[in-house]
């Protein structure tokens, strides 16, 4: 899952295997009915019948956790008036155990349960629920199914078919990686239903019901769908067709033979009051043929496609790993009780680093926009513990102590791909890459054949070089931090001090320029060196800003601030009202491009020809 971290940034601003038990003989698939015409107080009835139920006590899950999210979640919470029923309709009785799931008891006469959903999005908080993981119900409008938050399972049943229900309005469109097998038309609405092999695809296939807004194009063999939903149609699928498309074809050029993917869909949400009743993060979650993508409807268009970009294609590699390549906890994953992996380096780490490798390599971005990158995930990741040994957290990530470094994994864990990938270079002579492992795993592994997860280091060892598995035992295992100047040697690059572009009041995903008081006021931070835009306009740390060209800001519309910032065009006029040592007063000048002084990785000038010729290797070959 990929989040966009400037909008954490306010956080920082404010200080087994298929068993039988519990089932005979199946006539049918488990039937889940999601009903999208008759919504009450904003809450959609749900029923879910298991089939013949064969033990007189069975309990009811909703997922607490899901794949890809790496937090616990408690779905179950969202849940209203679960009841079970027998043949008859009458009631059987019911415990709830948790939040999360109920024990049913004369379970051989369930007919089937049914409860109420609530959405997340309108929650406050959103229950602590990223949104790309989220729900929405917008009755008329708008149904985000991400469907672990709305359909459970039974005990031991996650292995069983399923076939998906969906009452819903003529027209409203679902857009999903899942074919529609059925659609039956009753009195002015539409019944939409799905056959799907076990829960897991279930909740691996998100479908987002709305009015028809979609474009779909063709890359090779794969069909994209890209479907978006915009509150005030602000956009249209239109609008990012050609960029998607020309993301998409470079990925594919870049993969190769190792992808096979026949449908890819692409369900962009736009909130239009981030936060305020509406989703209020913002990012995307991957599953095998399709992403989620949540993002504010307030950005320009340029700044969505360039986040659309960096987000979907990180998504879109996912179908390396974990989706294509993964352990045993991640094929047979217990919604309820997660046993976690410990190669989140490889699940997170590397999906980031392809998806800027890629971009770089297929000429979307220059060799130094790429260094820059690098250079700010070092800078970034250095908030973080750098000894903690990478397995051990990944294997405790749900476990409090290593919930905060998770945002770790898109940092260091790409930095663990990028000295993986120059070291594979180094010892091939540049023939093998960490891409060219990849496909060695995929095509040992594959989607349906999981990994043993303390067997993978050795693995991938065999596959290439006794070095690769002293890398691991040092740096991902160990607790030695990785010495990137070494690996950046290899290539003939350097860290040099000067002058670096920065973001108006980010100097990197985890130093922004400014903070908030205890009045709720945004101030200039006086304990770090600011940028030139502020020493340009005069501007000095303590400084309380006010408005900005007219538009008054504090910390409750501190997103705006940074996303009307990435609007502004170098030059233009400025107007700002601060409030400096008590003293009101108006500030104006020019929109200047802001630069900060730090170290930059740059192209060594007396690189010699190995070190470029493995530079090439490296970023082209």
């Amino acid at each position: 899952m990929k989040k966009l971290f400037y909008l954490v940034l306010i956080g920082l601003f404010l200080q087994s295997c298929k068993t039988s038990q519990g089932t005979g003989t199946k006539e049918q698939p488990v039937i889940a009915i999601l009903d999208l015409v008759n919504v009450t107080d904003d809450k959609l009835s749900i029923t879910v019948d298991p089939g013949v139920i064969t033990t007189e006590e069975i309990t009811f899950y909703i997922p607490k956790t899901v794949p890809g999210t790496y937090s616990t979640s408690n779905y179950g919470k969202f849940a209203e008036d679960f009841k079970a029923y027998d043949y008859k309709g009458n009631e059987l009785p019911v415990i709830a155990l948790d939040e999360n799931s109920w024990k049913i008891s004369n379970a051989t006469k369930l007919d089937k349960v049914s409860y109420l959903m609530n959405d997340t999005f309108d929650v406050d908080g959103e229950g602590g629920i990223y949104s790309m993981a989220g729900t929405n119900i917008a009755a008329g409008k708008n149904f985000m199914l991400n469907l672990h938050g709305f359909v459970g399972y039974f005990q031991n049943m996650t292995e069983e078919p399923y076939r998906l229900e969906v009452i819903r309005p003529s027209d409203l469109y679902a857009g999903s990686a899942l074919t529609v097998d059925e659609t039956k038309e009753e009195a002015g609405q539409k019944r939409d239903i799905f056959a799907l092999n076990r829960y897991f695809e279930v909740t691996d296939n998100p479908i987002m019901y709305a009015a028809p807004d979609t474009a779909s194009f063709k890359v090779e063999n794969m069909d994209v769908l890209l479907h978006v939903y915009s509150p005030t149609n602000a956009f249209s699928a239109a609008d990012f067709k050609p960029a998607m498309e020309k993301m998409v074809n470079a990925q594919k050029r870049f993969l190769g033979e190792i992808d096979e993917t026949n449908k890819y869909a692409i369900l962009l949400y736009l909130s239009a009051t981030p936060g305020e009743g509406d989703a209020g993060n913002f990012g995307a979650l991957e599953h095998h043929t399709s992403t989620v993508v949540v993002m504010p409807e307030t950005m320009t268009r340029e700044a969505l496609e360039s986040s659309l970009t960096d987000i979907v294609s990180h998504e879109f590699f996912h179908i390396l790993t974990p989706l294509g390549v993964h352990s045993n906890e991640v094929h047979y994953f217990d919604y309820n009780d997660p046993k976690m992996s410990q190669h989140l380096w490889l699940y997170e780490g590397v999906t980031e680093y392809f998806a800027n490798l890629f971009q770089v390599n297929q000429g979307l971005i220059s060799n130094q926009d790429f260094y820059d990158r690098i250079n700010e995930k070092i800078t970034t990741s250095k908030a973080f513990d750098d000894s903690m040994s990478f397995t051990v957290m990944s294997k405790n990530i749900l476990e409090e102590q290593y919930q905060d470094s998770y945002y770790n994994v898109y940092l260091k864990g790409a930095l663990i791909g990028m000295a993986l990938d120059i070291k594979l270079r180094e010892l091939s002579n540049g023939d093998m890459g960490l891409l060219d492992l990849m496909k060695q795993l995929t095509e040992r592994y594959g989607k349906n054949k999981p990994f043993n997860d303390n067997e993978l280091f050795d693995v991938i060892t065999e596959l290439s070089y006794p070095e690769i598995g002293e890398f691991f035992q040092t740096y991902v295992v160990g607790t030695t931090p990785i010495p990137y100047n070494e690996f950046f040697e290899k290539v003939g690059l350097e860290l040099r001090e000067g002058e670096i572009p920065v973001d108006y009041f980010l100097k990197d995903q985890s130093t922004p320029f400014i903070t908030v008081n205890a009045s709720g006021e945004i101030v200039i931070r006086n304990d770090i060196e600011l940028s030139t835009f502020f020493s340009e306009l005069d501007l000095k740390g303590g400084d309380v800003i006010k408005s900005i060209n007219g538009k008054t800001y504090t910390v409750q519309n501190i997103y705006d601030l940074i996303s009307d910032s990435v609007k502004w065009t170098v030059g233009d006029e400025i107007k700002l009202v601060i409030s400096r040592n008590g003293t009101e007063q108006e500030i104006s000048g020019k929109i200047i491009e802001p630069m900060s002084t730090g170290f930059r990785l740059v192209e060594k000038m007396n690189a010699d020809g190995e070190q470029m010729e493995l530079r090439h290797a490296w970023l082209k070959g």
